[in-house]
Parts: C-alpha cells; structure tokens; sequence
C-alpha cells in the first residue's frame, strides 16, 4: 500500500528491529517474577482506571504478561509466537511488523477504555497467528508433537474463537476481539475484498463458459468406432503417433488401425 510507504518513509528510523524477541524475553522474565513476587503481575495489567490516576506505564506492559503459567506450556506458546513474530517481520519487514503489533496494542488499550476493564494482550497474540497462516497457509505444525496439522486448518479454529468470543462472551471481551483484528483487516482488507470479487467473476464465467457448451459436446471421439466419453466413461483415448495429422483413437482401435498417411 501506498501509505505504508509513506508512513515508513518518515517513521521508519523508529522502528525496533527483532520487536518478539524483546517482548517474548520479556514475557519470560515476568514468568519468572509472577513465580517470586506473585503481586507483581498486578502492576503490570492494563486497568483503565489505574492508567487514568498516572500509572501509565500499563499501556506497555501488559503485553509482558505470559499467556499461561504452566511451564511447559508457556514455554511452548512463547516459542511459537517467537517464531511467528520473527515470521512475519522477515517477510514485511521491521517497520511493517512493528506497526502491525502497535495497531493491535492500540485497538487493545481502546477496548479496554471503551469497556472500562481488564484486557490481556490474547487478541493481539491471536491476530499475529492469523497473519502468519495466510502468509503461509501451507506451513505444517506438528500437533500433540505427532500429528502433522496445516496451519490454514488451526486458523479456521482461530476464527472460531474470535466469532464465537464476539457472539457469547459478555461486552469486554467482544470489544476486544473487535480492536485486535482492526491490525489484520488494515494489512490484509484490500487483499480479502480483491480475491473475493476475483473468485466471484471466476465463478460467473465458469458457469457461462458451461452455459455455452453444447449438450452434445466431447472431448475425446475414436476416429475408427466414434465411441466417445460419454458412451464409456471408463475408456481411455490416445493420438496415434504414426499417423499423420491429430487422429485419435480408443484403447480398442489404437493399436488396431490402419494408419492415416497424407
């Protein structure tokens, strides 16, 4: 996009280069305080109303908070989305990734104002695994550690949680949900939109290309018994290679045939 180039033109000198590395360390360094000091984690959750009495370091590290504490599974998500960060900055760039985890942040932190409550950085995490499987819907996860699983398959899961979290869960968590994916819509919309018309005119023409054929139209015909395709859907058609000229014949006649001199 045009304005992306603009935008990274003048702020682009801001940008932090490898910005997961730094919030997955950090998310591991708070794994391990929560452990020593449990109350720290207190100080460090995004609370509107303790942003609006001057705490507002908690704009930013919120997003320090682990998303689990059970050590093994936080190891495991803190690497996959350390893999999916590094991912993703790979193929857009620094100053891109950047402003895709900061819109996230921002839709967030407003979400969490709008609502008047408690907000993790979840939705943010989730919208970044969304980018990833449509860059490379094709990349493989082994899941359970065995079952290999296509990530375009655990996206359709992701959108699940999202749509079900917008339908059922009370206020706060729709609004959530909403703000975290204004980042993926800002990256991918015009994407989304163009495919979809591409598809729809694809459609339209393959049903008027089909509308056109004739009922009695075959692709294959044998040039000695005229059988076709559709009088045996199981028989195979071959081109002579020693006639001279485009006669093709049936598995019957292909080796049983005079052939065709010009």
């Amino acid at each position: 996009m045009q304005w992306f180039d603009k935008l990274e033109r003048k702020l682009g000198r801001f940008a932090i280069p490898n910005l997961m590395t730094y919030i997955i360390g950090l998310n591991a360094i708070v794994f391990v305080m929560t452990y020593l000091y449990q109350s720290s984690l207190y100080f460090l959750m995004l609370d509107p109303a303790l942003v609006l009495q001057g705490e507002v370091w908690r704009l930013i590290t919120f997003i320090f908070i682990p998303p689990t504490f059970s050590p093994l599974w936080a190891a495991f998500v803190l690497y996959f989305y350390y893999m999916i960060g590094t991912a993703l900055e790979h193929e857009w760039g620094t100053f891109r990734f950047n402003l895709f985890y900061l819109l996230g942040m921002v839709g967030t932190i407003l979400s969490a104002f709008i609502s008047s409550s408690l907000v993790s950085s979840t939705y943010i995490n989730l919208s970044l695994f969304l980018a990833f499987a449509r860059i490379y819907p094709d990349y493989e996860l082994l899941l359970f550690f065995i079952l290999p699983v296509k990530i375009k398959y655990l996206a359709w899961l992701d959108w699940f949680i999202f749509i079900f979290t917008i339908l059922v869960y009370p206020l706060p968590y729709k609004f959530a949900a909403i703000a975290s994916l204004i980042n993926y819509f800002i990256f991918f919309g015009k994407d989304i939109v163009t495919n979809a018309k591409t598809n729809k005119e694809v459609h339209h023409n393959r049903k008027k290309f089909k509308a056109q054929i004739p009922k009695d139209f075959t692709i294959h015909k044998c040039t000695i018994c005229g059988i076709t395709e559709k009088d045996d859907p199981d028989m195979e058609f071959r081109y002579c290679s020693t006639c001279e000229g485009d006669y093709e014949y049936c598995m019957n006649h292909l080796k049983n045939h005079e052939h065709i001199k010009k």
